[in-house]
């Protein structure tokens, strides 16, 4: 007579088997995926700036000419650090901007949270091209901008307002604005309201609760908002090309120039390679300081 508990067993063991190699086969894909189309180009781009032989092939003969000419010249140097700060510029706009709409957002029971959590989500949806045109709409000299100044009487004649440094740091600010407001939105939702509740009750003003114990606790998001804005700034290039009209040149367009025009793909995957470590620099500092978990948990 044979045992249907066994069998219940023996199937039960396959189901589990199935499952497990189900498991391994997505996790190899992902993985595969990740190696063919992240690890393997990076990996080559580093090699280039390293051991390249001028005309874009792999000589295995480290030279370090590439970072030298970056050194060397007066344009490249310049532009990152030129990069660096219209980064922090960006970044600290998004998080004054940012930070109120999050607090908003967070502490708002009403339902026009709701709305303002969509108008946050909207234009994310939208291309950066169309937003950023639009940007030329609103700051040209015959723009909204100029023509209701015009009307209030602040200025008698359009003013310069697009094709330079600060035409890029709005659009890239409005841009990117919504990865500041997201971090720091999930880490305000998630803390304890009573914890203000005990602040106020132990005699501190809403003000004081406020900058001792909300700004405290969501510094996670701000520190997440933060790097995530200033990654994204450095390697933007669609809004300083259109808004900078040529003017302001960034880490990625001096890369793509060097590729279009000079035809030197050691000196741009020099460049690549710069904001590659900066990244890195900024996302282990992070990590270091706050921790990952912070954030997603």
């Amino acid at each position: 007579m044979v045992d249907t508990a066994l069998i219940g067993r023996s199937d039960g063991s396959r189901a589990v088997n199935r499952s497990q190699a189900l498991r391994y086969l997505v996790l190899a894909g992902i993985f595969g995926f990740f190696v063919i189309f992240y690890l393997i180009p990076i990996g080559r781009l580093l090699l280039l700036s390293i051991v390249g032989d001028g005309n874009g092939n792999l000589v295995w003969r480290p030279n370090g000419e590439a970072f030298a000419a970056v050194v060397a010249s007066p344009l490249l140097i310049p532009v990152i650090l030129n990069t660096l700060k219209l980064a922090a510029i960006v970044t600290l706009a998004a998080l004054m901007l940012g930070y109120p709409i999050a607090y908003m957002l967070a502490t708002s029971r009403s339902r026009s949270s709701v709305l303002l959590l969509i108008m946050v989500l909207l234009p994310l949806w939208t291309s950066i091209l169309v937003r950023t045109y639009a940007w030329i709409v609103i700051l040209q000299r015959k723009g909204l901008v100029n023509q209701f100044l015009i009307d209030l009487g602040i200025i008698s004649e359009p003013i310069n307002l697009i094709f330079n440094q600060f035409a890029v740091i709005v659009g890239s600010t409005h841009i990117l604005l919504p990865f500041m407001i997201l971090p720091i939105f999930g880490v305000l939702k998630r803390m304890d309201p009573r914890l203000i509740r005990a602040a106020t009750g132990l005699g501190a003003n809403p003000r004081k609760a406020f900058w001792t114990v909300t700004v405290p606790l969501s510094l996670p998001g701000i520190a997440a908002g933060v790097l995530i804005v200033f990654i994204m700034t450095l390697g933007f290039f669609v809004t300083p090309a259109v808004l900078g009209g040529g003017k302001v040149i960034m880490l990625a367009m001096a890369i793509e120039l060097q590729i279009s025009q000079f035809i030197n793909w050691e000196v741009a995957a020099a460049l690549a390679t710069i904001l590659l470590v900066i990244t890195l620099a900024f996302v282990l500092l992070y990590q270091k300081t706050f921790g990952f978990e912070r954030v997603v948990r």
